[in-house]
C-alpha cells in the first residue's frame, strides 16, 4: 500500500511522519487503587466504592471515609483528570476522574500514570475511544491484564500543541452533544408532564368544555386475541404481521414498517386484519410496568395481521387517530394494568377478560381529542427534530475523530522531519 508523503505506515496505521507511537507502558505506569475486601463495603456509606458492574454509573456499594482517607494517603490513587479504564466486563470503557471522593475496585479498573508534559489526559480519553484493546481471556470473563497494557496496546502521539487542538476540538463536539442530551431529557419530561395533564383532563385545554367520559376498553369496541403464529405453513397465503416489538418499540404502524412474513389461511386472515385506527397492545412482558405498552394502525395494511403475542381493540367510537396514540399512555393506564397483571419473575400476563375491564378516560367531543393530540404532536416533532441534530452530530464526531486522530486533517502546521 502507497503511502502519501509526510506520513508513514506503523503499528495503528498510517500517521504523520512527525507523531510517534508508543506502548501504553511507554506512556506512563499502570496504576490500580488498593484492594478492598466485601466486609469493608456497605450497602449505605460515605465514599462510594465502584466495581467494574457501576464503573460509569451509580455505586451500589460504598466505604468509610477513614478508609478512602487511609488508603488514598498510603496507596496508588488518580488524580482529577486521569482517564480511569474498565479492563473488565467492557474492554477499555473510559472515565475522567472528576476529583469527587471515590474509590475504585483494583485491577478491574486501572489508569496510566502519564507525565502531561508529554502526553495529555484530554488526548487520551480521546484516543482510547478508537483504540483497539488487546484483550486475554481467563475464565470466563474477558480480561485486561497490566502486561496487555503496558506492551500490546499503541497509541499515536501527536506533539504535545496538536494533542491539546485535537483534544480541544473533539471536546467542543462533545459539549455540544452534552447540551442536546441535557436539552432532549427537559423536553421529554415536559413532554411527559404535558401528556399526563392533557389526558386526564386538567387542566382542559382552552375553549373545549365538553364532557368526559370513563369507560372499561370492552365498552369502548372489541377487544380480540388469537393472533397469527410465526410460522409459514405449505399451502396458505403469505401475511405481514404486526408482531410484539412493533407495538413496543413505535408509537404508529405503518405498512413499511412491517417486514416479517409469515402465513394464515384465507379465514385466519381476515379475522386479523391490520385496519386504520386498530390499537394494539402488548398483553406480557417481563416486567409488570410493560404491560398494555400501544401502537396504532395509521393505515389500512391489506396484507398484514396481527401476531399471537399481541392484543387488538378496534373502537366502536369515532375517536381522531392521531389521539388514539397517545390516549393509553397515561401513567393511571399502566399502573392499572400493572396491578391487574398476574405472574411473578420471569413473565407478567394479563388476561383479554381483566384486559377488557381496564379503564381510560377521555374526552367525548372528537375536536376536543384533536386539538390533544396536535399538542403532543407539535411536541414529539420538536424531539425528533433535536434527535436528528443529535444524530447529525455524532456522526459529525466519528468522521473528525477519523481525521484528527489519525491524522489526516492536520490542526496545528506540521512539524518537518529530519532524515
Amino acid at each position: 500500500m502507497e503511502v502519501s508523503r509526510g506520513y508513514m505506515q506503523t503499528e495503528v496505521g498510517v500517521i504523520p511522519e512527525d507523531w510517534e507511537v508508543k506502548t501504553l507502558g511507554e506512556i506512563g505506569e499502570v496504576r490500580m487503587c488498593k484492594r478492598v475486601l466485601k466486609y469493608q463495603t456497605r450497602e449505605h456509606g460515605d465514599v462510594p466504592f465502584y466495581k467494574i458492574g457501576t464503573f460509569g454509573g451509580v455505586a451500589d456499594a460504598f466505604i468509610s471515609r477513614a478508609l478512602f482517607e487511609e488508603f488514598k494517603r498510603k496507596y496508588s490513587f488518580p488524580k482529577k483528570g486521569d482517564v480511569l479504564i474498565s479492563a473488565a466486563g467492557t474492554i477499555g470503557r473510559a472515565v475522567v476522574y472528576d476529583g469527587a471522593p471515590a474509590y475504585f475496585q483494583d485491577s478491574n479498573i486501572v489508569w496510566i500514570e502519564n507525565d502531561e508534559s508529554k502526553t495529555t489526559n484530554a488526548y487520551l480519553w480521546h484516543r482510547y475511544q478508537v483504540t483497539k484493546w488487546a484483550i486475554s481471556h481467563g475464565g470466563t470473563v474477558a480480561r485486561l491484564y497490566n502486561d496487555n497494557l503496558r506492551t500490546r496496546i499503541y497509541v499515536p502521539i501527536p506533539p504535545l500543541p496538536e494533542q491539546r487542538a485535537i483534544a480541544s476540538a473533539l471536546s467542543d463536539v462533545d459539549a455540544l452533544l452534552g447540551g442536546l442530551e441535557r436539552l432532549i431529557s427537559k423536553k421529554r419530561d415536559l413532554k411527559q408532564a404535558t401528556m399526563q395533564q392533557l389526558l386526564t383532563g386538567q387542566p382542559r385545554l382552552p375553549g373545549y368544555h365538553g364532557e368526559w367520559a370513563t369507560k372499561e376498553l370492552g365498552k369502548l369496541g372489541k377487544i380480540s386475541g388469537a393472533g397469527v403464529d410465526k410460522k409459514i405453513r405449505p399451502g396458505e397465503p403469505p401475511v405481514r404481521l404486526v408482531n410484539y416489538m412493533d407495538v413496543y418499540r413505535r408509537n404508529f404502524i405503518y405498512s413499511k414498517d412491517l417486514d416479517h412474513v409469515v402465513s394464515a389461511s384465507v379465514d385466519q386472515a381476515a379475522q386479523c386484519a391490520v385496519r386504520k385506527g386498530d390499537v394494539f397492545f402488548t398483553p406480557s412482558s417481563e416486567m409488570p410496568f410493560d404491560i398494555a405498552v400501544s401502537a396504532v394502525a395509521m393505515e389500512d395494511i391489506p396484507d398484514a395481521c396481527y401476531s399471537y403475542h399481541v392484543v387488538r381493540l378496534r373502537l366502536d367510537e369515532d375517536w381522531d387517530l392521531n389521539f388514539r396514540t397517545y390516549a393509553f399512555k397515561t401513567k393511571a393506564f399502566f399502573d392499572q394494568a400493572a396491578r391487574t397483571c398476574e405472574g411473578s419473575g420471569v413473565r407478567y400476563v394479563i388476561t383479554q377478560g381483566k384486559f377488557r375491564q381496564l379503564t381510560i378516560r377521555y374526552p367525548t367531543d372528537k375536536a376536543e381529542q384533536t386539538a390533544i393530540a396536535e399538542v403532543l404532536t407539535e411536541m414529539d416533532a420538536e424531539l425528533t427534530a433535536l434527535e436528528a441534530r443529535r444524530e447529525k452530530t455524532r456522526d459529525l464526531k466519528q468522521a473528525m475523530m477519523q481525521d484528527l486522530l489519525t491524522g489526516k486533517t492536520r490542526l496545528v502546521k506540521p512539524e518537518v522531519v529530519h532524515a
